[in-house]
This record gives structure tokens, C-alpha cells and sequence, in this order.
């Protein structure tokens, strides 16, 4: 595969995807204040399938699409990861604050490389990618170590970070599977059974009612059509063009864009543990990607 040289278009379109990433746990914290977590992760998916089924018809990317009996099978593992991830992530939300939600998910990346020295021939790790890994891990056991004696926001972050390792398994899966997988197939496939799972699990656990308000359709409209939907298009792009190391400087970002829109969006004050952990979870994540 030939990847070209990062460009002013890729650099942006980068940094933007990762601010929106960033971003994200602040617009989950919101719309968690009028829907249950499971219903609102049902409507993400369904906002998301839909802008992906608008792209993926536009482009011409439907014409032929079929699935073979034998790619079933990895895209229901594929679609039940995801399944448990968001809805792991939506429930831990309700019960920890949108920083730290920012910054202990995006350790997935560091859980990555961790898991993948056992689970993906040849990649191991090396003495760079292990220091990383100890930085970020120092940075969360700081925001752990401060939670042991019963802070509210123990348990919450106990779950995030189980959220995070499975996103972090689900992104080792994928990346398999995308070297011979239609994309498009991987992602309809994660918006049809995430969606109607989460709806279903919804309608079982979930007896409050959804409040309607402008707050929501904000909170919707970014999970679903700005993340759901934009941001898994423009990663696929960026995937194809430029190689991986050359974008991991612009994702790593993305937790320290949490907690600054965290202290904007929801009062979450930028206490110095808050800056050492992100700091230390974007190092990690920068030593990793090396």
C-alpha cells in the first residue's frame, strides 16, 4: 500500500476528526441529562447509519454490496464488540464526569498496543512503545489513586476504562477484518445491530422517559451525524492516503480537547491531576504510535 506525504488537507481534516473525538464525551454528558444511556446510544446509531447509508449511496458504494456466508460471522462479533462498548461507555458517563471520560477512553489507543503484542503476529513491543505505555497507565493510576477513598466517580471510571479495553480489542478485530472487508459492509453492519440491540435492551431496562429538548437534538445531532457519521467516514479517508504514524500526532490530541470542552460545556474544573493524567495519556499515546 502507498501513502503519501501528510499534507495542509489531511493535517486539517486530522486535527479536526480528533477535536470532534475529543469533544464527544462532553456532547454524551449532555444528552445524558434528558435520555437513559442506552436509548441515546440507539439513536446515535441510528443517525449514524443513516448519514452512512447517505454516503455510502452517494459514493456508488452500494451498487453490488452483498455479504458472503462467511463474512457473517465477523461482523455479528464485530457488531456485539461495538454493542458493549457504547453501552458500557453511555453507563459509565451517567456516573463519572465528561473529563474524566475524555481521558480514561482514549487509553484504548495504549490498551491497543498492549494487546496486540500478544494478539497480532510482529507486533511487539519495543522498549519506546513500553515506556509510553507506563506514562499513560502512571497518569491514570494518579486519577484512581485519588478515587480510592470512595469518590463518587470511582465506580464510573472503573467501567470507562473496561469500555476502553474493549474498543481497544474491537480496533485490533477490525483492523483484520478491513483488509478484507468492504468497509461500508463493517459499518452498516455496526449501526443495524448496535441500533436495534441497544433499542431492545432500552425497552427492557429502561422504564424513564426522554425529554425532548433542544439540548438532546444538539446532543444527537453531534453523537450521531458529526461522530457516528463524519468522523468514520473522514477516518476511513485518512486511512487510505496517509500512513497511520504520520496521523497519530494529530490524534493524540484528543484527550487534552475533552478536558479543555469538559471545563467549558459541563464546569468541570482543570485541576492539575486532570492535566497530568491527559498529558500523560497523550504522551502515551504518541510513544505508542511511534
Amino acid at each position: 500500500m502507498s501513502y503519501v506525504p501528510i499534507d495542509l488537507r489531511g493535517a486539517a481534516l486530522a486535527l479536526l476528526a480528533s477535536l470532534f473525538w475529543g469533544v464527544n464525551p462532553v456532547a454524551l454528558k449532555i444528552g445524558l441529562e434528558d435520555a437513559p444511556p442506552l436509548r441515546l446510544a440507539s439513536i446515535r446509531f441510528l443517525i449514524g447509519g443513516i448519514v452512512i447509508l447517505g454516503w455510502a449511496w452517494i459514493s456508488g458504494r452500494l451498487v453490488g454490496l452483498r455479504i458472503a456466508r462467511e463474512e457473517w460471522r465477523p461482523l455479528i462479533v464485530l457488531g456485539l464488540t461495538l454493542t458493549a462498548q457504547i453501552a458500557s461507555m453511555n453507563i459509565a458517563t451517567t456516573m463519572t464526569s465528561a473529563a474524566h471520560v475524555a481521558i480514561i477512553l482514549n487509553l484504548y489507543a495504549v490498551h491497543f498496543v498492549v494487546l496486540a503484542h500478544f494478539l497480532i503476529p510482529g507486533d511487539r513491543l519495543s522498549l519506546r512503545r513500553l515506556c509510553g505505555v507506563l506514562i499513560a497507565y502512571g497518569g491514570i493510576a494518579l486519577l484512581f489513586g485519588r478515587e480510592a477513598g470512595g469518590a463518587p466517580t470511582l465506580v464510573g471510571d472503573g467501567i470507562m476504562f473496561l469500555s476502553a479495553l474493549l474498543l481497544a480489542e474491537r480496533t485490533i478485530y477490525m483492523a483484520r477484518a478491513v483488509q478484507t472487508f468492504d468497509p461500508v459492509k463493517i459499518l452498516l453492519a455496526q449501526a443495524v445491530i448496535g441500533g436495534m440491540l441497544l433499542f431492545l435492551m432500552s425497552l427492557l431496562f429502561e422504564p424513564a422517559a426522554t425529554r425532548w429538548t433542544t439540548r438532546l437534538a444538539g446532543s444527537i445531532a453531534f453523537q450521531g451525524v458529526i461522530v457516528a457519521g463524519f468522523n468514520f467516514i473522514v477516518n476511513l479517508w485518512l486511512l487510505k492516503r496517509y500512513r497511520p504514524t504520520a496521523l497519530a500526532t494529530f490524534f493524540l490530541t484528543q484527550p487534552l480537547f475533552g478536558v479543555v470542552a469538559a471545563a467549558l460545556f459541563t464546569g468541570d474544573a482543570l485541576t492539575l491531576d486532570l492535566l497530568i493524567a491527559s498529558a500523560a495519556v497523550a504522551a502515551g499515546i504518541g510513544l505508542t504510535s511511534r
